[in-house]
Formats: structure tokens, C-alpha cells, sequence
């Protein structure tokens, strides 16, 4: 058993109109293939109950969380014309957390430090 490596995740749960699940369908798609060449991804997928969408993303440190958000930007402003943002959990070290808590403010994050974990 080894200790957890730090690492920063993000949560974002969407609530689709129930209309629009083939246009979100589209940007998922989009925000994954953009997703896929950047630096510092650990991992990047959607999940789907109904109209409610979970992306669950993580990457090395603050700096390439922050950078992925930059990167799709855009995305998030189609995405946000067609889905309601309902909770967004930020995950990591107290540090990581420190430095993301202003520049995410706006999107009123819930913010959760890593206490205690392994991977196999």
C-alpha cells in the first residue's frame, strides 16, 4: 500500500435541460478532446444520471487545474447557456486549496483538503 499522491480534483455537477441533453452531449465530447493533450491530467471523464451530469477530473497541482479552466473557457460559457452549475467540489492539498480559492470564488466551490488515503 502506498500513500495517496497529492493531487487536485474537480467536480462540477450539471443539471441539464432536459432538451438540450443531445447539444451537452456534443460538449462533452468537445471539453474531452480538448481535455486530452493537456499537461498535468491524471484523469478526465463524464458521468450521467438522467439530465444530471458529473464531470470528474483531477490533475498534479493547482497550476494545471487552473490552466485546464483557462483552456476551456469557452466550453464552460456554452456549457453554462444550456446547464445549470448545481455544486462544484474542489479536492486537495491545504496548499493546492489556498491557491485555488480566489480565482475559483466565483463559482462559490465547496473546498475539501485532503486528509488521510492510499492507492494501490
Amino acid at each position: 500500500m502506498k500513500e495517496l499522491p497529492a493531487f487536485c480534483s474537480i467536480h462540477p455537477y450539471f443539471r441539464v435541460k432536459p432538451e438540450r441533453m443531445d447539444s451537452f452531449s456534443q460538449l462533452m465530447t468537445d471539453f474531452v478532446e480538448r481535455t486530452q493533450n493537456e499537461e498535468g491530467v491524471i484523469f478526465y471523464g463524464f458521468t450521467c444520471h438522467g439530465n444530471e451530469v458529473l464531470c470528474r477530473e483531477a490533475y498534479i497541482n493547482a497550476h494545471a487545474l487552473l490552466h485546464h479552466l483557462d483552456n476551456v473557457a469557452d466550453l464552460l460559457d456554452e456549457a453554462s447557456k444550456i446547464a445549470e452549475l448545481t455544486r462544484l467540489e474542489i479536492h486537495g492539498s491545504e496548499a493546492d486549496i489556498t491557491h485555488l480559492r480566489e480565482p475559483l470564488a466565483k463559482w462559490q466551490p465547496d473546498f475539501y483538503t485532503f486528509k488521510l488515503g492510499f492507492i494501490h
